[in-house]
């Protein structure tokens, strides 16, 4: 079995199960005692994030902090000296000798431009003026964590939807308007409007709006946040959890502080009501467990110890009909291994709706392109064109999910829907609910194979296939920019189904012969999402 085949939520919740979950069924395993021997070398719930530390040397260098999952949160920053030994080379003893020199206020320059964001480029020079100690050569030296949040990026005139489950509140870590690159909600946009990458703008209003709710919406426009680059298109980026109302733990396994709570309980919520099999007390994993803290190991260890146990196995509880797992359209998971997004976008001029899945793909679960609510997308707009709330385009969910299924990141412009006018002189919008679906996620070059492979006893299900190029990164080595400039060529191939479903492992050419060719002289590839599955979900 292996470890890329398994959804990190998956082995979380394998792990939880098994710290506390049917333990009599388990205790005469062997490998149940080498997973709980490992379990007393690993904090596996452990409320500290791993660390990170960026040095940049002074001379108008740039510093880079990054996230691949979860969100940055700074801890600590100096811009001066305290080591003599940290970016010393080449430099005179005098320049070395001051080690007790700081700049007041570092850490919260850092904290405004970089927390709640996945990745935050700043220069040295933002951070230099006052120079706090004349004659020593500085450096700026920030630590930080990766915090495991949702992560919502919401492009302008749209509407960002926070939500979190019953008995839990938002809190949000940070939040900017403005924008930071050219990709990020840019279908179909002028490039004029996306050039500016230096225009952002920290805001307190999403934390003042929605912390402490369980649920909040927040329009990404210039009205509520102000414009900071006038002429350029922008989004809005949101870092937040969902905290539990309970903030200390009733066992000693999952502690952690209420500010990181909120992962292993939404990932276990529904298990709390299965009688036949014996489940966590509902605090045990109330708290927030790391996956990126986790070893592989262990994971694989815990995930190991239930499929042997027959957790895990045809028949056994998390399987397909068992008292844990579902079939259906998702597969054979628990319904609460899925986060649910819902975004809203204002029909007006050339505004872009975004879907995007940090962990996981997208599955479009319903969307409408239309009006059925008074109050939505309605300021400024006339009573008018606000009265009829039973207008909606046919076909809507089709389109969406022919465009955005198995994709990590999916943009459309409302101006797609526009060909044929559901109700004409009302003004609005597209409502597109989704999840991120825990799923396997390829990209393979044109003229390569495509090769999906499940494990023993499993087989494949394709969730959606694309083929073409929608960046102009992807697939582009030594390849000129004439192949690469067209970035929307995107050709949804739902053939790839009836090939691989059902099947141990498929192999498919990607070419231009196979699937057409959506974009003539532009090199392409084949990205697809899918999941290996004990047995055939009936659906």
């Amino acid at each position: 079995m292996l470890c890329v085949r398994l959804s990190c939520t998956l082995l979380l919740a394998a792990t939880c199960l098994l710290s506390g979950a049917g333990k009599q069924h388990l205790v005469q395993d062997p490998v149940y005692h080498y997973t709980a021997h490992l379990m007393s070398h690993f904090h596996i719930c452990s409320s500290d994030a791993s660390m990170e530390k960026a040095v940049s040397c002074h001379m108008g260098g740039v510093q880079r902090l990054s996230c691949e999952n979860g969100v940055i949160s700074v801890v600590a920053a100096l811009y001066g000296r305290a080591d003599r030994e940290i970016c010393s080379e080449g430099r005179p003893q005098q320049q070395l000798n001051n080690t007790e020199c700081s700049q007041q206020g570092t850490v919260d320059v850092l904290r405004r431009r970089c927390d709640g964001k996945k990745v935050c480029e700043l220069s040295v020079t933002d951070v230099e003026s006052p120079d706090p100690c004349v004659d020593t050569y500085k450096y700026l030296e920030t630590s930080y964590t990766c915090l495991p949040a949702s992560h919502l990026v919401t492009c302008e005139h749209s509407f960002a939807h926070l939500h979190c489950d019953e008995g839990q509140a938002i809190l949000v870590y940070g939040a900017h308007y403005g924008r930071h690159d050219q990709t990020t909600c840019s279908y179909r946009i002028l490039a004029s409007e996306v050039q500016n990458v230096y225009c952002s703008r920290p805001t307190s209003k999403v934390a003042e709006s929605c912390d402490g709710k369980s649920s909040c919406t927040i329009r990404a426009s210039n009205s509520v946040f102000g414009d900071p680059c006038v002429g350029t298109y922008k989004y809005l980026e949101v870092a937040y959890i969902c905290q539990s109302e309970l903030h200390h733990s009733e066992a000693g396994l999952c502690s952690a502080p209420p500010a990181l709570s909120c992962s292993c309980s939404v990932i276990l919520r529904e298990t709390v009501q299965i009688d036949q099999v014996p489940v966590l007390h509902h605090q045990l994993c109330s708290n927030s467990m790391q996956c990126s803290g986790l070893s592989s190991t262990l994971l694989l260890a815990a995930t190991c110890v239930l499929m042997t146990s027959g957790f895990l196995a045809p028949g056994g509880p998390m399987a397909p009909g068992g008292p844990l797992g579902q079939s259906g359209p998702m597969g054979p998971f628990p319904p609460t291994f899925m986060s649910t997004a819902r975004v809203i976008t204002c029909d007006s001029l050339d505004n872009v709706q975004r879907l995007s899945c940090d962990n996981g793909v997208i599955i479009v679960q319903a969307a409408m392109y239309g009006r059925t609510d008074a109050e939505i997308c309605s300021d400024g707009i006339p009573a008018d064109q606000l009265a009829n709330t039973q207008c909606f385009q046919i076909d809507t969910l089709k389109d969406v999910k022919s465009r955005c299924d198995g994709k990590k990141v999916c943009e459309i412009s409302t101006n797609s829907f526009r060909t044929s006018d559901p109700c004409s002189g009302i003004y609005k919008y597209l409502d597109t609910t989704y999840t991120c679906f825990p799923a396997i996620h390829s990209v393979t070059c044109d003229d390569s194979l495509a090769n999906l492979q499940c494990g023993e006893g499993q087989v494949l299900l394709i969730h959606g296939a694309d083929y073409g190029r929608r960046d102009s990164t992807t697939c582009s080595l030594n390849l000129p920019a004439s192949q690469l400039q067209n970035v929307q060529c995107s050709k949804p191939i739902s053939n790839l189904a009836d090939s691989c479903n059902g099947k141990s492992n498929c192999t498919v050419k990607v070419s231009s012969s196979v699937f057409g060719d959506p974009c003539f002289g532009t090199y392409k590839y084949l990205e697809m999402a899918y999941s290996c599955h004990f047995g055939f979900p009936d659906h």
